[in-house]
């Protein structure tokens, strides 16, 4: 059964490059509701807890190292079928990829700096989201 909520979160280096403002524009015009936001830093530690799922993956180490690197932006989203359209609202991963008016055709970097997560479905977006917020920080 799909929700209402997904999660998200701009990586270090669209932080690092000052567009929190453009992104959460983008995600409020796209009719998202920001339930809960804020600005953090994970370690090398939490970054891997939170990517354990691509552990056995070559790119790993490499994902871990970027996403410890500098702060991020966790927040949880709310509109009716937010994966789905958080998905298509952020693009491919591979910026070069993304259609024209997506978030990573327009702030992504590289496929590796793509510039925000999203959430993959409704399960992961409920685990992705607890992983930085309290039912009390949650609206």
């Amino acid at each position: 059964m799909a929700t209402n909520r997904t999660f998200t979160m701009i990586k270090p280096h669209a932080v690092a490059d000052n567009h929190i403002g453009g992104i959460t524009a983008m995600i409020e015009a796209a009719g998202f509701r920001i339930v809960a936001m804020k600005k953090t830093q994970l370690s090398a530690a939490q970054a891997g807890k939170f990517y354990e799922v691509h552990k056995e993956r070559p790119f790993y180490g490499e994902l871990c190292e970027m996403m410890s690197s500098g702060p991020i932006v966790p927040m949880i989203l709310e509109k009716e079928n937010a994966v789905a359209d958080f998905r298509a609202l952020i693009g491919a991963t591979n910026p070069a990829n993304a259609e024209e008016g997506t978030i990573r055709k327009k702030y992504a970097k590289s496929m590796g700096e793509n510039a925000i997560h999203g959430s993959d479905s409704d399960e992961n977006a409920a685990i992705e989201g607890s992983f930085f917020f309290g039912a009390i920080e949650q609206y």
